[in-house]
Protein backbone atom coordinates (compact mmCIF):
# COMPACT_ATOMS: atom_id res chain seq x y z
CA UNK A 1 0.00 0.00 0.00
CA UNK A 2 2.70 2.23 0.87
CA UNK A 3 4.10 2.15 -2.52
CA UNK A 4 0.96 2.99 -4.29
CA UNK A 5 0.36 6.10 -1.81
CA UNK A 6 3.94 7.32 -2.76
CA UNK A 7 3.27 7.10 -6.31
CA UNK A 8 1.20 10.14 -7.05
CA UNK A 9 3.10 11.77 -4.39
CA UNK A 10 6.38 10.98 -6.74
CA UNK A 11 4.70 11.85 -9.83
CA UNK A 12 3.43 14.76 -8.39
CA UNK A 13 7.30 16.61 -7.06
CA UNK A 14 8.47 15.45 -10.95
CA UNK A 15 5.74 17.28 -12.59
CA UNK A 16 6.58 20.65 -10.25
CA UNK A 17 10.25 19.75 -10.89
CA UNK A 18 9.72 19.75 -14.52
CA UNK A 19 7.75 24.00 -14.42
CA UNK A 20 10.90 24.77 -11.95
CA UNK A 21 13.39 24.10 -14.92
CA UNK A 22 13.41 27.82 -16.64
CA UNK A 23 12.02 27.02 -20.88
CA UNK A 24 15.04 28.46 -23.10
CA UNK A 25 13.12 31.27 -25.10
CA UNK A 26 12.48 29.81 -28.25
CA UNK A 27 11.27 32.63 -31.10
CA UNK A 28 10.71 31.80 -34.63
CA UNK A 29 9.86 34.14 -37.46
CA UNK A 30 7.03 33.93 -39.43
CA UNK A 31 7.32 32.32 -43.04
CA UNK A 32 5.13 35.02 -44.34
CA UNK A 33 4.70 38.46 -43.24
CA UNK A 34 1.00 39.76 -43.76
CA UNK A 35 1.14 43.31 -43.88
CA UNK A 36 -1.68 45.95 -42.67
CA UNK A 37 -4.57 45.95 -45.22
CA UNK A 38 -6.91 49.10 -45.10
CA UNK A 39 -10.67 48.33 -45.65
CA UNK A 40 -13.02 50.19 -46.78
CA UNK A 41 -16.50 49.88 -46.07
CA UNK A 42 -17.85 53.13 -48.76
CA UNK A 43 -19.03 54.75 -46.09
CA UNK A 44 -15.80 57.36 -45.72
CA UNK A 45 -17.60 59.72 -47.67
CA UNK A 46 -20.58 59.99 -45.98
CA UNK A 47 -22.17 61.23 -42.73
CA UNK A 48 -24.48 59.01 -40.60
CA UNK A 49 -27.81 61.07 -39.77
CA UNK A 50 -30.10 58.35 -38.05
CA UNK A 51 -28.76 54.46 -37.16
CA UNK A 52 -31.40 51.90 -35.45
CA UNK A 53 -31.11 48.05 -34.28
CA UNK A 54 -33.62 45.96 -36.68
CA UNK A 55 -34.62 43.38 -38.06
CA UNK A 56 -34.84 43.26 -41.75
CA UNK A 57 -37.05 40.86 -43.91
CA UNK A 58 -37.81 40.41 -47.66
CA UNK A 59 -40.57 39.26 -49.26
CA UNK A 60 -39.72 35.55 -51.54
CA UNK A 61 -42.44 36.23 -55.17
CA UNK A 62 -41.99 32.23 -55.33
CA UNK A 63 -42.98 30.97 -52.26
CA UNK A 64 -45.14 33.85 -51.37
CA UNK A 65 -43.63 34.43 -47.95
CA UNK A 66 -41.77 36.50 -45.87
CA UNK A 67 -37.95 35.49 -45.17
CA UNK A 68 -35.42 37.09 -42.66
CA UNK A 69 -32.99 38.79 -44.39
CA UNK A 70 -30.64 39.70 -41.01
CA UNK A 71 -30.73 41.57 -38.17
CA UNK A 72 -28.29 44.67 -37.51
CA UNK A 73 -28.21 48.40 -37.62
CA UNK A 74 -29.91 49.84 -40.13
CA UNK A 75 -28.49 53.14 -40.78
CA UNK A 76 -29.16 56.53 -43.22
CA UNK A 77 -26.14 58.24 -44.63
CA UNK A 78 -25.67 61.28 -46.11
CA UNK A 79 -22.83 62.12 -49.07
CA UNK A 80 -20.64 64.66 -48.30
CA UNK A 81 -20.21 65.88 -52.02
CA UNK A 82 -23.95 65.12 -53.47
CA UNK A 83 -26.02 65.24 -50.35
CA UNK A 84 -28.15 62.32 -51.47
CA UNK A 85 -29.21 59.71 -48.61
CA UNK A 86 -29.22 56.11 -48.85
CA UNK A 87 -30.36 53.10 -46.41
CA UNK A 88 -27.83 50.80 -45.69
CA UNK A 89 -27.64 48.00 -43.20
CA UNK A 90 -25.55 45.22 -42.39
CA UNK A 91 -25.86 41.75 -40.45
CA UNK A 92 -24.30 41.60 -36.67
CA UNK A 93 -20.98 39.98 -37.02
CA UNK A 94 -20.22 39.00 -40.43
CA UNK A 95 -21.01 42.92 -41.54
CA UNK A 96 -22.79 41.78 -44.70
CA UNK A 97 -24.87 44.04 -46.61
CA UNK A 98 -28.50 42.89 -46.24
CA UNK A 99 -30.06 46.38 -47.80
CA UNK A 100 -28.73 49.14 -49.65
CA UNK A 101 -30.65 51.77 -51.60
CA UNK A 102 -31.15 55.69 -52.30
CA UNK A 103 -34.66 56.57 -50.47
CA UNK A 104 -36.37 57.74 -53.46
CA UNK A 105 -39.60 59.65 -53.60
CA UNK A 106 -41.80 56.54 -54.75
CA UNK A 107 -40.52 54.83 -51.93
CA UNK A 108 -43.68 54.83 -49.08
CA UNK A 109 -43.54 52.88 -45.78
CA UNK A 110 -46.66 51.25 -45.23
CA UNK A 111 -47.79 49.48 -41.64
CA UNK A 112 -47.54 46.00 -41.71
CA UNK A 113 -50.68 44.06 -40.93
CA UNK A 114 -51.05 43.29 -37.29
CA UNK A 115 -47.63 45.47 -36.09
CA UNK A 116 -47.12 48.86 -34.79
CA UNK A 117 -43.18 48.43 -34.69
CA UNK A 118 -42.96 47.15 -38.45
CA UNK A 119 -43.02 49.09 -41.82
CA UNK A 120 -43.01 47.76 -45.37
CA UNK A 121 -41.80 49.82 -48.47
CA UNK A 122 -40.93 48.47 -52.33
CA UNK A 123 -37.61 49.00 -53.61
CA UNK A 124 -36.76 50.01 -57.23
CA UNK A 125 -33.17 48.68 -57.00
CA UNK A 126 -31.55 47.28 -53.93
CA UNK A 127 -27.99 46.97 -53.94
CA UNK A 128 -26.56 43.63 -52.48
CA UNK A 129 -24.16 40.90 -53.37
CA UNK A 130 -23.16 43.10 -56.38
CA UNK A 131 -26.71 42.69 -57.98
CA UNK A 132 -29.40 44.99 -58.31
CA UNK A 133 -33.11 43.69 -57.29
CA UNK A 134 -36.22 45.27 -57.11
CA UNK A 135 -37.65 43.90 -53.64
CA UNK A 136 -40.23 44.09 -51.10
CA UNK A 137 -39.06 45.09 -47.98
CA UNK A 138 -40.12 44.40 -44.49
CA UNK A 139 -38.43 46.21 -40.82
CA UNK A 140 -38.99 45.51 -37.67
CA UNK A 141 -37.76 47.46 -34.36
CA UNK A 142 -38.09 46.72 -31.05
CA UNK A 143 -40.85 48.57 -30.26
CA UNK A 144 -43.59 51.42 -31.72
CA UNK A 145 -40.98 54.33 -30.17
CA UNK A 146 -38.15 53.43 -32.76
CA UNK A 147 -40.66 52.18 -35.48
CA UNK A 148 -42.28 56.03 -35.16
CA UNK A 149 -38.39 57.35 -35.00
CA UNK A 150 -37.18 55.46 -38.27
CA UNK A 151 -40.69 56.47 -40.36
CA UNK A 152 -39.96 60.24 -39.41
CA UNK A 153 -36.48 60.00 -40.42
CA UNK A 154 -36.66 58.09 -44.01
CA UNK A 155 -39.53 60.29 -44.80
CA UNK A 156 -37.50 63.47 -43.82
CA UNK A 157 -34.45 61.55 -46.13
CA UNK A 158 -37.35 61.22 -48.98
CA UNK A 159 -38.00 64.95 -49.01
CA UNK A 160 -34.59 65.63 -49.05
CA UNK A 161 -33.81 63.45 -52.47
CA UNK A 162 -36.79 64.44 -53.92
CA UNK A 163 -35.77 68.47 -53.33
CA UNK A 164 -32.14 67.61 -54.37
CA UNK A 165 -33.62 65.77 -57.78
CA UNK A 166 -36.05 68.59 -58.56
CA UNK A 167 -32.96 71.34 -58.68
CA UNK A 168 -31.19 68.98 -60.57
CA UNK A 169 -34.18 68.46 -63.16
CA UNK A 170 -34.72 72.47 -62.63
CA UNK A 171 -30.97 73.63 -63.55
CA UNK A 172 -31.24 71.01 -66.76
CA UNK A 173 -33.86 72.66 -68.84
CA UNK A 174 -32.28 76.02 -68.31
CA UNK A 175 -29.41 74.80 -70.51
CA UNK A 176 -31.98 73.28 -73.07
CA UNK A 177 -33.28 76.32 -73.63
CA UNK A 178 -30.39 78.30 -74.81
CA UNK A 179 -29.28 75.47 -76.94
CA UNK A 180 -32.65 75.67 -78.47
CA UNK A 181 -32.24 79.69 -78.74
CA UNK A 182 -28.80 78.83 -80.70
CA UNK A 183 -30.15 76.46 -82.59
CA UNK A 184 -33.45 78.33 -83.83
CA UNK A 185 -30.82 81.57 -84.41
CA UNK A 186 -28.97 79.01 -86.54
CA UNK A 187 -31.93 78.26 -88.06
CA UNK A 188 -33.01 81.83 -89.14
CA UNK A 189 -29.67 82.63 -90.61
CA UNK A 190 -29.43 79.33 -92.76
CA UNK A 191 -32.90 80.79 -93.49
CA UNK A 192 -31.89 84.41 -94.66
CA UNK A 193 -29.01 82.74 -96.43
CA UNK A 194 -31.09 80.39 -98.98
CA UNK A 195 -33.76 83.52 -99.08
CA UNK A 196 -30.85 85.36 -100.52
CA UNK A 197 -29.49 83.17 -102.80
CA UNK A 198 -32.92 82.28 -104.72
CA UNK A 199 -33.07 86.12 -104.61
CA UNK A 200 -29.80 86.37 -106.97
CA UNK A 201 -30.89 83.34 -109.04
CA UNK A 202 -33.68 85.44 -109.59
Amino acid sequence: MSELENKPVAAVEDAQEEEAVESPDVHFEPVIKLEDVVVKTHEEDETEIFKMRAKLFRFDQEAKEWKERGTGDVKLLKHKENGKVRLLMRRDKTLKVCANHYITEEMVLSPNVGSDRSWVWNVAADLVDDEVERQLLAIRFANSDNAGKFKEAFEDARDHNKKLAGSAAESKPEASDEEDNESGSDAEEEDEDKTEEAEKKD
